[in-house]
């Protein structure tokens, strides 16, 4: 009879950590997942090696961080959503204009002012016709930047990111603690 209790006590145990396994794993697939943020394109906003979050499940707005499939290696990239579907975009001395309107990114102040001071720009000026031929962001796509502009293997150099691309959004980062 012990052996018995001996085999339902085992029992208890097991299932609880088989479906804690079970919904680690569905989570990860389908619902958010850890990256490591490989490089310095992102500085000062990500840093290389740090451990960030991404949601698979997001609504990709402007101004969002996402991780995609890298469209010119085997690896995922990390930058920030500068043009939705339809917008136009276009920098000019350092300040970004989509579909005509003059928007702020504070993101780059850091940069803009490093490099202010030797007399240049941080962001160095274009068109979206001059960057791939094409006037518009097109439809199922993104033009994307990384934040350390000089830095940045971006949509300026390899074009328009698909959605389908997409792994998901950055929604935090847990390692190293921000405070």
């Amino acid at each position: 009879m012990e052996k018995r209790n001996i085999g339902k006590e085992l029992l208890s145990w097991v299932w609880p950590i088989l479906l804690a396994v079970i919904i680690a794993v569905v989570c990860r697939q389908f619902l958010f997942s850890p990256v490591t943020v490989k490089g310095e394109s992102m500085e000062p906003t990500y840093h290389n090696n740090n451990k960030i979050i991404i949601s698979k499940v997001s609504h990709i707005d402007r101004f969002d961080i996402i991780v995609f499939d890298s469209p010119v290696e085997d690896d995922h990239y990390i930058k920030r959503v500068i043009g939705l579907p339809g917008d136009t975009i276009k920098v000019k001395d350092d300040q970004l204009y989509i579909n005509g309107k003059k928007y702020k990114e504070p993101y780059l102040k850091q940069g803009i002012k490093e490099y202010e001071s030797l007399g240049d720009n941080f962001t160095e000026d274009f068109t979206l016709k001059e960057v791939s031929g094409v006037k518009k962001v097109p439809k199922n796509s993104y033009f994307v930047l990384g934040d350390n502009r000089q830095n940045s293997s971006d949509s300026r150099d390899y074009g328009f990111i698909k959605k389908s691309a997409v792994t998901g959004e950055v929604k935090f980062q847990f390692y190293p603690l921000k405070f």
